[in-house]
């Protein structure tokens, strides 16, 4: 199969002369994983903007979406990986958007909820198609085989990197 060159074969190309040892294969998948993940950031940012949405508002409505649209606050620190006193203000903020509300909890009577508004859920949505139209536009260059295999070899090298690294 004959494959068309894209720019970072001619980065490769201009690097090997000066790095002599470099692994061609290593520094192309390096390489091409770092601009896709650059495109679609760039995709996210100009999408939030569309949606007013900044990045801490989306992220939060996305871990509220994948609760099914109700999490208590700890969750949601645990998901974003923040701490608990700082999803306040993030909850406050979509709160006063309309995104959001706070519901008694049905497992605790103590504990207050996080709940996704209509409006909440449109906005993450309307955000989230439009980003995943851009994947599937960009996936779409490989059959359902492909990719099945590109998610595969992706898992085992992310298996790697979230391995505790030997300091």
């Amino acid at each position: 199969m004959t494959t068309t060159p894209d720019t970072v074969d001619s980065h490769i190309e201009r690097w090997l002369p000066v790095v002599p040892h470099l692994d061609a294969d290593v520094e192309g998948a390096v390489t091409r994983m770092i601009k896709l993940t650059r495109h679609l950031r760039s995709v996210k940012e100009r999408v939030l903007v569309d949606f007013d949405l900044s990045v801490h508002e989306y992220d939060t409505l996305q871990a509220l979406a994948g609760r099914r649209g109700r999490a208590a606050p700890s969750d949601l620190a645990t998901d974003l990986a923040m701490a608990p006193a700082s999803i306040t203000a993030r909850v406050d903020a979509l709160l006063r958007r309309g995104f959001v509300r706070r519901i008694p909890s049905t497992v605790d009577r103590r504990r207050v909820d996080v709940a996704l508004t209509d409006a909440g859920q449109a906005a993450w949505r309307g955000a989230m198609e439009i980003q995943g139209a851009e994947e599937h536009r960009l996936l779409g260059a490989l059959t359902t085989t492909e990719r099945r295999h590109l998610a595969d070899l992706l898992r085992r090298v992310l298996l790697v990197a979230e391995q505790p690294t030997a300091d």
